[in-house]
């Protein structure tokens, strides 16, 4: 039989018709501001020993350059039992319980640890969820450059803001 592949999944995202829910933006209002979304994955390849998330925001248009990626979250060393992270989990992996120890969350590119909501100056904008499966652990640290020859799968979920 053949494995299934790796997906990743939103229920919020998808009730909204890919768009990105207000209250995990900047734009939401009071509690309902800036949360982390829930996020779920199926199908994570055998031999996985670490699971790694990066969320950019693949239209940020930055000055001096037409189109930057512009980081959210960066979450790694995801155990390959977790089968996903709760909303609001940013900020609170050591409360979420046992089995989320040892999940790191990087720096952004606000250079703040954890979720940071868009809050883009136009509309339209995509925030791409990229899930990678590795044969490795690997630290929040130059995360991309770490996993470069030891991706077993990747998955990707894509919003509208």
């Amino acid at each position: 039989m053949a494995q299934e592949s790796l997906r990743l999944v939103s229920h919020p995202i998808a009730a909204h018709d890919g768009r990105l829910p207000r209250h995990y933006t900047l734009d939401g209002q009071g509690a309902k501001k800036d949360i982390s979304p829930p996020l779920e994955w199926y199908g994570v390849p055998d031999g996985t020993r670490s699971l790694a998330l990066v969320v950019q925001d693949v239209d940020a248009p930055e000055p001096e350059d037409p189109i930057v990626p512009w980081t959210h979250w960066v979450v790694a060393n995801i155990p390959p039992s977790v089968k996903g992270l709760p909303e609001g989990f940013s900020g609170k992996e050591g409360a979420a319980g046992r089995e989320y120890g040892g999940i790191q969350e990087g720096v952004n590119d606000w250079k703040q640890p954890g979720w940071r909501g868009p809050i883009p100056p136009s509309r339209g904008h995509r925030i791409q969820f990229k899930l990678y499966a590795l044969d490795d652990e690997v630290t929040k640290d130059k995360l991309m450059d770490a996993i470069e020859g030891h991706v077993l799968g990747e998955a990707e979920l894509t919003a509208v803001f």
